[in-house]
């Protein structure tokens, strides 16, 4: 494993607001701020840790409600400077959580069901919360170059962030992606590299990319810089709550990659406790995967702490990591709030996503269909309280994965008569 540092918070450049360290989830040992993303000590993954000693509770839920209609709006519990957003960047988040009033009819929930809608960022996922982070530590630590591996939302959203900031971009994908993702990730102008392989390959190439002079001054953004990116994922946490007032979800359903998504909304909702701007009470958080690639539920359901690799065979290609790095820690999660992970097959995920555009008219990708399928499947199965507030994430617009429901289309063709529109049983 390679240990990359280039900067430290010695450096007076490097202004991350409240993130005090860099601390080791595994064995505790802190080191400076900087492009470091294995311990010294145990090569075990880095955190940022931060000081809110200093916040006073309602003086910050009012700087909270007056920031911008973004994630900016939570700079002050994220590492990144003061002046954030007055820096070019594509200011997303504060998406829809959308009171899926159908929905819940349709599954029999009653106790209020809300599906955080974050194909709205502005390359229509969740990636553009993670990447604004990392650009901003990017900026911070000089690096002039931003890459990351991707399962291709990640590389759209990098190629756009970089192309807004001015960074030269060049990113790296399963050479079998969808046409669709690939197309979103290359209009940007940056450098969009094939490997052949899956992610997992991809990943590793990247890894030894960083530790090669070749790779000097890139900033990747899931690699070396992914104790930053993935602090993005909190703002989710933060949103969902303060949309609900203030309010912490009873249960929250979560999308399964590398896993990070789920801790670190975990991670958010700990820290809106700790600072006081929710009530303490139970919450539960249940991790989504489908079948074809489902490392972390597999492990669920046999009871065990090691999440064994797997080789992904699944149209929901962007959940679609055999190895996810977080997957010890979701199921560390899943257990400790009284959650758990489930997984479904790809036709339950093509149903779930049609099954969610004709209740509520959002239209997911693949990641949305198996979030909401395995939220129908819980339920199904009493593992859901259908009593309980429940928030489910949609990650992702369903224009990039056209594919998984190529087979909906015309109603009836018919000639432009009456008698013909009546003959096709319409009227």
């Amino acid at each position: 494993m390679v240990v990359q540092t280039v900067a430290s918070t010695s450096d007076p450049a490097v202004d991350l607001g409240p993130a005090a360290a860099l601390s080791c989830r595994e064995c505790g040992h802190r080191v400076p701020l900087g492009p470091v993303f294995a311990c010294e000590e145990c090569f075990g993954p880095l955190e940022i840790a931060y000081d809110f000693s200093a916040y006073d509770t309602e003086e910050l839920r009012r700087r909270i409600e007056a920031g911008p209609a973004n994630i900016w709006r939570y700079a002050p519990l994220l590492p990144v400077p003061a002046d954030v957003a007055d820096k070019p960047n594509l200011n997303p988040g504060w998406t829809k959580l959308v009171k899926a009033d159908n929905l819940a009819r349709e599954l029999g929930v009653t106790g209020g069901l809300f599906v955080k809608d974050d194909s709205g960022n502005p390359t229509h996922s969740f990636k553009d919360r993670v990447v604004a982070q990392a650009l901003e530590a990017a900026r911070a630590f000089g690096f002039t170059t931003l890459s990351c591996s991707s399962t291709g939302n990640l590389a759209g959203a990098v190629g756009a962030a970089a192309a807004r900031a001015g960074f030269r971009s060049c990113v790296f994908i399963p050479h079998d992606l969808e046409q669709g993702k690939i197309v979103m990730a290359a209009v940007y102008g940056g450098e969009l590299v094939g490997i052949e392989g899956n992610y997992d390959d991809v990943n590793r190439f990247c890894s030894e990319l960083i530790g090669d002079p070749a790779g000097e001054g890139w900033g990747f953004v899931n690699v070396n810089l992914r104790p930053y990116y993935a602090e993005g994922s909190k703002t989710l946490a933060y949103e969902i709550c303060e949309q609900l007032g203030w309010r912490l979800p009873d249960q929250i359903v979560v999308p399964i990659a590398s896993g990070s998504q789920l801790t670190k909304i975990d991670k958010g909702l700990q820290e809106l406790i700790k600072l006081g701007l929710v009530e303490d009470r139970p919450y539960k958080i249940f991790g989504a995967q489908a079948e074809g690639c489902s490392p972390v539920s597999t492990a669920f359901k046999a009871g065990h702490d090691v999440v064994r690799p797997q080789k992904p065979n699944t149209i929901a290609k962007s959940l679609a990591i055999g190895n996810p790095a977080d997957g010890p820690y979701v199921l560390d999660i899943a257990r400790r709030t009284g959650g758990a992970v489930e997984d479904v097959t790809d036709a339950e995920v093509v149903d779930a996503i049609k099954l969610l555009a004709r209740t509520e008219g959002i239209f997911a990708e693949t990641a949305g269909g198996v979030t909401v399928g395995v939220t129908r499947k819980l339920l199904k199965d009493g593992v859901l309280d259908p009593a309980k507030t429940t928030v489910v994430l949609n990650t992702g617009d369903g224009l990039k994965t056209l594919d998984a429901v190529a087979g909906t289309g015309l109603t009836a063709t018919i000639r432009p008569t009456l008698d013909s529109f009546r003959e096709a049983g319409l009227a």
